[in-house]
């Protein structure tokens, strides 16, 4: 037998010991044991965050609002209330957006300025007038500012929708600064108001 015949046969007798190993390996899985089985089964269901708007019957946000001049004020009432079957808010935001960009929203010195207030009661006209006004406690939500921005947070408003009455009653003023000049005369936009609400702060259960 030469050195290259006695290589090859090495290598036979290589490759057939690993196969009798896996053989032997495979071998022990033949064995009985003995086993148990138990199971339990978890219910799961998730939440839902609902937050609903209903305006005011002569002084909603669906009311236009005509020829201010500067000075003039336009104030207009919304409820925003929690469903009885959500869960609590963690945080309920306010973004305005405007339809049309001309010096009444883009003016942020001159243009509309936007002021949210609550009470803890609803809002109704004062007398004959346009002047919103109500009998119980009330709270400034969003002071003075530009009528446009992004995720204004309403904290009085999160907490009166997460209390008992899960309602928020909101009085939504508009005013044309006085300063606002000429350059301001026949314009119109529309303003829309868009509440968010959150999921409150996430547990154990």
């Amino acid at each position: 037998m030469n050195l290259h015949t006695r290589k090859n046969v090495t290598k036979v007798l290589a490759s057939v010991v690993l196969v009798g190993g896996a053989a032997s390996v495979a071998g022990l899985g033949t064995f009985g044991s003995f086993t148990d089985t138990t199971t339990a089964s978890q219910a799961v269901s998730t939440g839902i965050v609902d937050i609903d708007l209903t305006q005011h019957a002569t002084r909603g946000l669906d009311v236009a609002a005509a020829n201010l001049v500067p000075g003039d004020t336009i104030q207009r009432a919304v409820r925003l209330t929690r469903s009885s079957t959500t869960e609590k808010f963690g945080t309920v935001a306010l973004s305005t957006s405007g339809a049309t960009a001309n010096l009444l929203t883009t003016d942020t010195a001159n243009g509309l300025k936007v002021k949210v207030d609550q009470c803890s009661v609803p809002w109704s006209p004062l007398g004959a007038t346009s002047e919103l006004t109500c009998t119980g406690d009330t709270e400034t939500v969003v002071a003075q500012r530009p009528a446009l921005g992004t995720n204004l947070e309403l904290a009085a408003a999160t907490s009166a929708l997460n209390s008992t009455g899960a309602a928020s009653n909101l009085r939504v003023e508009l005013v044309l600064p006085s300063a606002a000049g000429n350059l301001f005369q026949g314009l119109s936009s529309t303003v829309t108001f868009t509440f968010d609400a959150t999921q409150r702060t996430a547990t154990f259960k």
